[in-house]
C-alpha cells in the first residue's frame, strides 16, 4: 500500500435542484461563504487559481487548481491539482429524487516533501482530517443553498443571495 497516495470518494445528498448545486460548486471563490476549511481563494485566470485549505491539523495546504472539465449538462466539474497536493478532484452532480446528489472523487499525492515524510506515520490522521473537512463542507453547502433558496425556487431571488 502506497501511503503517499490518497483516493477519496464522498456522496453529498442535498435538498436543492442539481443546477443550483452545480452552480455553487462551480463558484470556487464562493466556497469562502460556506466551507469553513477553505481559508482563501485566488484566481489567476478564468480556469486557474489556488485555494488555501486548513481543517483540524495545524497545517495549511496551498493547492493550485486548473479546470480540466466544466460540463454543466453532464454535471461534471474537474480540476488538476498542483502544489501541496498533486492529482485531480472531480464533482459529478445529478438528480436524486427531489434534490441533488453530488459525488466528490479525488486522487492525490502530497506535493510537499514534509507531507510526503509525514504520510507514513500520519496517514490515518490525514484521512480523518479530510473526512471532517468533507462533513463540514456538506453541512455548509446545504445551509448555503437553503439561504439562497428559502422558498424552494431554483436559485432563489436576488434578495435571497448573499452579497
Amino acid at each position: 500500500m502506497d501511503l503517499n497516495h490518497y483516493r477519496f470518494r464522498h456522496v453529498w445528498r442535498l435538498a436543492a435542484p442539481p443546477a443550483a448545486v452545480y452552480a455553487a460548486l462551480e463558484d470556487v471563490p464562493g466556497y469562502l461563504l460556506w466551507w469553513p476549511e477553505i481559508r482563501a481563494v485566488r484566481r489567476f485566470g478564468p480556469d486557474d487559481g489556488e485555494a488555501v485549505v486548513r481543517a483540524l491539523l495545524p497545517y495549511r495546504l496551498v493547492i493550485g487548481l486548473t479546470v480540466v472539465r466544466r460540463d454543466p449538462v453532464a454535471g461534471v466539474l474537474e480540476v488538476a491539482m498542483r502544489g501541496d497536493l498533486v492529482g485531480w478532484s472531480r464533482w459529478t452532480v445529478g438528480a436524486d429524487g427531489t434534490g441533488a446528489r453530488a459525488l466528490f472523487e479525488e486522487d492525490a499525492r502530497p506535493g510537499h516533501p514534509l507531507l510526503r515524510r509525514l504520510a507514513v506515520p500520519l496517514h490515518p490522521v490525514f484521512r480523518a482530517n479530510h473526512a471532517v473537512m468533507m462533513r463540514r463542507g456538506r453541512r455548509g453547502l446545504a445551509a448555503h443553498l437553503a439561504r439562497r433558496d428559502p422558498g424552494g425556487r431554483a436559485g432563489g431571488t436576488p434578495a435571497d443571495r448573499p452579497a
